[in-house]
Parts: structure tokens; sequence; C-alpha cells
């Protein structure tokens, strides 16, 4: 207790109290539907709560739940692996037989990766082969992308595979010269910038739409309008055919080491294929770690797809092995309304209502797996500056989609203080006025979202402050 002149012990003073919080939800102007609760982490007390069983959309919050789901399936050491096979032996550095790349479903493999595998091909004196160059990516299903109802060209929508590359995605570039643009397309990563030709790009006369998709079987046929590119630019777009992707630049890249090899071509592992060259990716922790802080929407997809492939259960779907996280949330930590139909939160159709989120959180525990990989939330003050000077500690996974915004997690401050928290908001009638191609930046969605993180910080300084019995 503080002292006085005099050295007499004083009380300090009370706190004031704090607001209602349904006025506080409530004079956020935020229009459409809200959830929110916080509660203790170890007792499981609901300390303040709106409307907590609403079930909303929970965008990427979702990922954190993946995560729980992935490293009790897989394991935090678990490390994704990329190989290149042949069917025959090496005879004057040539295969006698097929030679195979064969994807573990690594989300994480970049164009500099397969490098590194013609690297030790090369290395071992390899130069050509007698029979084909098979892909295989049965590791994980094939689909075409992660949600039908995104825009075409929005790089966070990609395909999905066994064999994934550069988060299957590529880079489109344009400058503008007196003739007219020169545009690229290449598997960029932090070292090389190969160009490819399964996808492709038209600049057509027009000034809308900005972009157009056709599937030409295995290629992506891009056209983009001449009127919206201005002097020069760049921009990711997903990739439809990622097998095919990644096989094109492993090509290339063998090429320029001097490795013939025939065009690619998708197909099984076979049986009795060895090993010429192996890649692991980054531990599962250390993949997780890098999903949540960067939202990667491939990276969610495919952990929770191998999670459901490692628990023997044939999966042939998102929905399919959502559904089978779905069950295993309930009867590992007891959460029920948990309706999620995929594992990043991108799917509008997925429901979670922030009691459940809570809930799940606090039976994964302060000592589990997620705080120390959740992003930290730095604190702020009433006027929304950053508060340096605290020792209140925030990890949490945010989510945003359009007139959609989520963020869940947990709350350590003096006192061993230890809170969990789950905020949702939506508004499901401006989502449904949308059209699909204007989903990337809807007018009015940027000042909702913005309104929506204004309540969630001023939910988060109330709840730093909040006692616990």
């Amino acid at each position: 207790m503080p002292r006085g002149e005099e050295g007499v012990v004083r009380e300090r003073p009370a706190p004031p109290p704090l607001a209602d919080l349904a006025s506080v939800v409530e004079g956020a102007g935020l229009s459409g539907q809200f959830s929110c609760v916080v509660m203790d982490a170890h007792t499981g007390e609901v300390l303040e709560a709106y409307q907590p069983a609403l079930s909303l959309p929970p965008a990427s919050v979702a990922k954190s739940l993946t995560t729980l789901y992935a490293l009790d399936a897989l394991g935090p050491g678990y490390r994704f692996k990329t190989r290149v096979l042949a069917t025959g032996p090496t005879v004057n550095g040539v295969i006698q037989g097929d030679i195979v790349l064969a994807g573990g479903g690594d989300p994480t493999l970049e164009s500099d990766g397969l490098a590194t595998l013609v690297d030790k091909l090369a290395q071992a004196g390899i130069n050509g082969v007698t029979g084909r160059f098979i892909l295989a990516d049965a590791a994980l299903p094939s689909l075409r992308m992660i949600d039908k109802d995104q825009p075409d060209h929005v790089g966070y929508n990609p395909a999905i595979s066994g064999l994934n590359l550069n988060f299957n995605r590529v880079f489109f570039e344009w400058k503008r010269e007196s003739a007219g643009y020169d545009i690229t397309m290449e598997a960029r990563s932090a070292g090389l910038r190969p160009p490819v030709s399964v996808a492709r790009m038209r600049v057509v006369d027009r000034k809308v739409p900005v972009y157009t998709y056709e599937d030409e079987g295995d290629r992506d046929g891009w056209t983009v309008a001449k009127g919206a590119l201005g002097k020069g630019g760049g921009r990711w777009l997903p990739v439809r055919n990622p097998s095919l992707y990644a096989g094109e630049v492993f090509l290339t890249l063998a090429k320029d080491k001097g490795i013939r090899l025939p065009e690619p071509e998708t197909g099984a592992l076979p049986d009795d294929a060895r090993i010429l060259a192996e890649r692991s990716s980054a531990d599962l922790r250390r993949i997780l770690k890098d999903m949540l802080k960067y939202s990667t929407n491939l990276t969610a997809e495919t952990v929770g797809l191998a999670a459901s492939r490692a628990r023997g259960l044939p999966v042939t779907s998102l929905r399919e092995s959502s559904a089978a996280m779905n069950l295993w949330l309930m009867q590992r930590y007891g959460v029920e309304d948990v309706a999620l139909v995929d594992h990043s939160g991108l799917g509008e159709d997925s429901r979670v209502s922030s009691y459940a989120m809570a809930a799940g959180l606090a039976k994964a525990g302060f000592d589990g797996p997620l705080p120390e990989l959740m992003k930290p939330v730095t604190p702020r003050d009433e006027e929304g500056k950053a508060v340096s000077n605290t020792r209140v500690r925030i990890q949490a996974k945010t989510g945003t989609l359009n007139f959609a915004s989520a963020l869940a997690g947990y709350i350590s401050a003096p006192g061993e203080r230890e809170l969990t928290f789950a905020i949702f908001s939506v508004n499901l009638e401006e989502r449904a006025k949308i059209p699909k191609e204007d989903r990337e930046r809807p007018d009015g969605s940027r000042a909702w979202n913005a309104r929506s993180r204004r309540l969630q910080r001023t939910l988060l300084t109330r709840w730093a402050k909040l006692p616990v019995n």
C-alpha cells in the first residue's frame, strides 16, 4: 500500500467501476451481429459476455483450432518431405526408367527448395532419364480452390495438392512500354524468378472486369484489363494446377543444370522407386507459428488435411476434413458449438460461438502449445495509443473477411490473472450484397472492419483490468 509523507499507510484508491458491457458494445456503432466472452482460463467462469451463444463466422481465428488439431495428429516435430525418386538404376548419368517428383503436401515449398533438389541430382552426376517425368501428388487430395465464393484472381484462395509450390501462386508483373505492355508470369521465391507457361496472361483493351479466368485444362488462362494497369506493377495470382506448376519449374531448373527431362505428367508413385534426393520442411511447430502470424490459408488447409489423413481418415474434401476436426474438438475439449467447413476460416459458412471458442482455448490451456505460437497483441490505452510499460500480455489470432472481424486468444495480467477471450462480429446482409468479382475490396468493408477492430481494442483494454476471484 502507498505511504504518505508521515509514513502512514493509506488505502489505494479503488479503480473506477467499468461501464456496462452492453452499453460499450452498442455504443460502438457497429452494424450487424456481435458476440464476445471473456473467462477465467482455469475455472471457466465467464467474467463478461455479450450474446456468447451466437454462432458467427470465425474467419482466420479458425486457424487456432486447426493448430491444435494438427499438433495432436502429427506432432510438433513433424516435417513434410519432398522427394525425387527413380524407377531404375543410373548408367553413365542417365536414369534407366522414370524420374518422379513426389510431394508430401509441404505448404512451404518454394522454387529455392526445388533448386536444392535439382542441385543434389547434379552433384550425383545425373544428366538425363530414359523414361517419363512423373509428378506424384496424391499425399493430399487435389482441390481447385479453397472457397468457391471468392473472386477468381485472389492469391489467398489457391488450389491444394500433395505437391505445392510458392503457396500455389504465380507472380504477374507488368511494365508499360512504347508498344504496349511487357508482362511476365514467374514462380518467384527469395532467390529465383523462373518464368512459367502453366499460367498465361493477355492484356485486353477494356476497363472492367479487371481480371478474367478460364480453365484451359492443364493451363490457367488469364486476361487483364488494360485500363487498370497504369505504368507498371505486380501481384500474386492463384495457381489452379499446382503439380504441373511445380513440374515446370523443376524442369526449368534441371535444364539450367544440364539435366535433360521430358515434359512432366501426373501419375502414381511407383512402389519400387529409390530415393535420389529429399528435402524436409521446417518442423510443424515453426510452420504453424508462421501460419498464425501471416494467416496463410494454404498452410492451414494442408496441415488440416494432413492431420486427417494421419488419423487414417480417407478425406477427399475440406468439408470432410473439417467435419473430422469438429468432432475431434468435441471429443478432445468438449466443445460442441463448432461447425467449420474448412481449416482456414475462409469459407463464410463456418460457424463458432464466442463461448465455444474461449472455452476451447481455456481447455487447451496457458501451458498448452497455442499461447507461444500466437502473435502478440500490443495493449492500448483509452485513446488507442500503444502501452509499452505494461505487464499485461496478450497472445491472439485475428480474423478478417469482408464485413466480418474476429479476435480470440489469451490475456495474462499482474496478480496471476489468466483469461481467454473471443470476439466475433459480422454483417451478413452487407456481405450478401457484394458481387463475387468485387469481393477483394468492396465498398464500405474497410471502414466497417476498422470500427470492429476499435471495439476489439476497447474490450481488450477493459478485460486487462478485470478482477478474477
